[in-house]
């Protein structure tokens, strides 16, 4: 998809790997919707991008609730007409073995990680419907593909969230509507420790990675990379 002019909403905005992204779609020339907690971070943000002349504006949500995520979905259609991209970015961990893991945490990460994207892809299949076509691009993990003792509610999630991206992508292909996943690698962001449950889990690397975290940007370049190209999947290599 080109991307210039195109209106993008980006959940998980205000930080990482997010953040990263809203700077390089409107560099890229998107029009932007920027979804997240903090209304102070992300209106810092969107004017931060209108002064670079982006058009962008910050709709504040809580992504584990479905009212907040069909609001901001609906609030970005009608104030730019359209909605071209969905970026579900959005994501929490949580640590403990599986002996050891508290399942509220598992429910809170479940409700942000899968609910959240599934009730954003809900609420905009209708309007990509209604104009032709769209484009959905989840963020998952590499960590799916592995066996990392300590992460597996997250991964959990993130695996979840794969085969909700894979079935849909069969289902709304004759609609226009591609679903891309896309497995970030070890990244410098506050993601760890911002993670629920046992602070004493043994972290592991993932197997396979480089030995330096990427940075948040380099990761927007590849999620950029999958929006222009529309692969299936979208690694990190």
């Amino acid at each position: 998809m080109e991307i210039r002019d195109k209106v993008v909403l980006i959940t998980g905005a205000s930080a990482g790997i997010g953040l990263a992204t809203a700077r390089r779609f409107a560099a890229a020339g998107a029009k932007l919707a920027l979804v997240a907690r903090s209304a102070d971070i992300l209106n810092h943000l969107a004017e931060e991008l209108k002064s670079r002349g982006s058009d962008a504006v910050a709709l504040p949500a809580d992504v584990s609730d479905p009212k907040q995520v069909q609001r901001v979905i609906e609030e970005t259609d009608r104030h730019f007409g359209r909605l071209d991209v969905v970026i579900n970015n959005v994501g929490q961990a949580a640590r403990g073995t599986i002996a050891d893991l508290n399942p509220d945490d598992f429910r809170k990460i479940f409700d942000l990680n899968v609910m959240g994207p599934l009730t954003a892809m809900q609420a905009a299949i209708p309007i990509m419907r209604e104009q032709g076509g769209g484009l959905i691009i989840n963020i998952s993990s590499v960590v799916t593909k592995m066996n990392i003792s300590g992460i597996g509610a997250y991964a959990a999630t993130k695996s979840a969230l794969n085969m909700l991206s894979e079935t849909a992508r069969g289902e709304l292909a004759s609609e226009q509507i591609r679903v891309i996943s896309v497995y970030p690698r070890v990244t410098a962001t506050d993601f760890g420790k911002n993670a629920l449950g046992v602070r004493s889990a043994r972290r592991q690397q993932p197997q396979g990675s480089s030995n330096q975290p990427d940075t948040p940007e380099f990761v927007a370049e590849k999620i950029l990379a999958a929006a222009l190209n529309e692969p299936d999947e979208q690694y990190m290599e």
